[in-house]
């Protein structure tokens, strides 16, 4: 993608919750079905994208305090984000006071721009102000995310079963401190 502008980063507002919500579920697409081809049955994807996805999910993790967002633009419109929270995953050395990186979307168009390291530095340093170690889950398959979050020293210490509706992922938990 070509661009006159500087892609620019910035703080999530809630005025920015409609478009939040349209690219994370945007993004999931392009990624886990387009991109994975994971067969997804419809009522499961739907559940999922209603509860995750939907306008009145971002609007309370984005006015949640203890979740902190950071949104990339490029050209005036939204393109990638991360958010980070309080750890929830399960694994037993894991406490809710850890931080966790709950996500970090680009969509397809603005990937390949730096974008998702600039988010993901940004989000590492956020969850530096909090106790303990840092956390995150990925997919198995994804490998190209994990070897990202290798680099930034992150190492697998465990998996579980992600729900999407009834369907479940098997998540690789990551760690890093």
């Amino acid at each position: 993608m070509t661009s006159t502008y500087q892609p620019r980063l910035r703080p999530a507002t809630p005025a920015d919750a409609e478009e939040l919500a349209a690219l994370a579920e945007r993004t999931f697409v392009e990624t886990f079905i387009d991109g994975f081809k994971i067969p997804y049955p419809a009522d499961d994807l739907a559940a999922f994208k209603a509860e995750v996805f939907s306008l009145e999910a971002t609007r309370a993790r984005l006015a949640n305090p203890d979740h902190d967002w950071e949104v990339a633009e490029l050209d005036g419109r939204i393109v990638g984000f991360s958010e980070v929270g309080p750890a929830s995953m399960p694994h037993p050395d894991l406490k809710p006071e850890h931080g966790e990186l709950k996500r970090l979307y680009i969509a397809s168009e603005a990937q390949g721009l730096g974008l998702g390291r600039a988010l993901l530095e940004n989000a590492l340093a956020r969850m530096d102000r909090r106790p303990g170690p840092q956390w995150l889950s990925v997919w198995s398959g994804n490998d190209k995310a994990q070897r990202l979050y290798r680099h930034y020293g992150f190492d697998k210490a465990g998996d579980y079963e992600f729900p999407v509706g009834s369907w479940r992922d098997q998540e690789f938990i990551f760690r890093r401190g």
